[in-house]
């Protein structure tokens, strides 16, 4: 098992413990090679994130046989829907209701359903996906209706900030997932948090981390 693999493991379990509940580890392995993918499925990790279709299908085809999770993080395109339907365990960027209906189509009748997180711009910005805090309710109706698709709960990033900043981002977070859950108490996962912030965010109510940087190091 690769140190840094070990000791991030160890700092959310961590935070976990301090938090007191389960948080999950998705390894983000966008622009990295399907080796590296390879070598750290050999210290155990499972789920892992990719921000481009076309990309993490090719490392799928490599990897083929490992039995691993793969999560969309990025944003999705309407015309990648039938690949994510077919080749994703869970997407986490779920951000308009155009996106649901094709996705149910497209998902194998005898697969399990899609996994799926809704996407909250929690901060407004213009250059980022996601939608307004206000369109969850709806989205989330339309996604509990699909019987194709698996409503599991929320995902955010919020804007670059100080500590304090960012909290209050994941307070946010925190009170628009429990207001969810109230809804659709089977809601499970709220996924925020990465190599700069992944303790904040368990602290504040994360229950997956998306983390790369501090397992594969800088993006070249």
């Amino acid at each position: 098992m690769s140190s840094a693999y070990l000791a991030l493991r160890e700092r959310i379990a961590a935070a976990a413990a301090r938090a007191g509940r389960p948080v999950r580890l998705v390894a983000v392995s966008k622009t990295k090679p399907a080796a590296a993918v390879r070598a750290l499925a050999g210290s155990g990790q499972r789920a892992f994130g990719e921000n481009y279709v076309q990309e993490a299908l090719g490392k799928q085809r490599e990897l083929a046989g490992l039995d691993l999770e793969w999560h969309l993080i990025g944003p999705l395109q309407s015309n990648k829907c039938r690949e994510v339907a077919a080749h994703f365990q869970w997407l986490q960027s779920l951000d308009r209701e155009k996106l649901v209906a094709p996705l149910d189509r497209h998902r194998a009748a005898d697969a399990a359903p899609l996994n799926v997180l809704i996407q909250v711009n929690v901060d407004a910005e213009t250059s980022k996906s996601g939608c307004p805090p206000e369109a969850v309710p709806r989205l989330a109706e339309r996604i509990a209706a699909a019987p194709r698709l698996a409503l599991r709960g929320l995902m955010a990033i919020p804007a670059p900030a100080e500590p304090e900043r960012r909290r209050a981002a994941f307070r946010r977070m925190a009170a628009l997932y429990n207001a969810l859950k109230s809804t659709f108490p089977h809601v499970d996962t709220l996924s925020m948090g990465m190599s700069d912030d992944f303790e904040l965010a368990i602290e504040e109510g994360a229950t997956m981390v998306r983390i790369g940087t501090a397992l594969f190091g800088a993006r070249g």
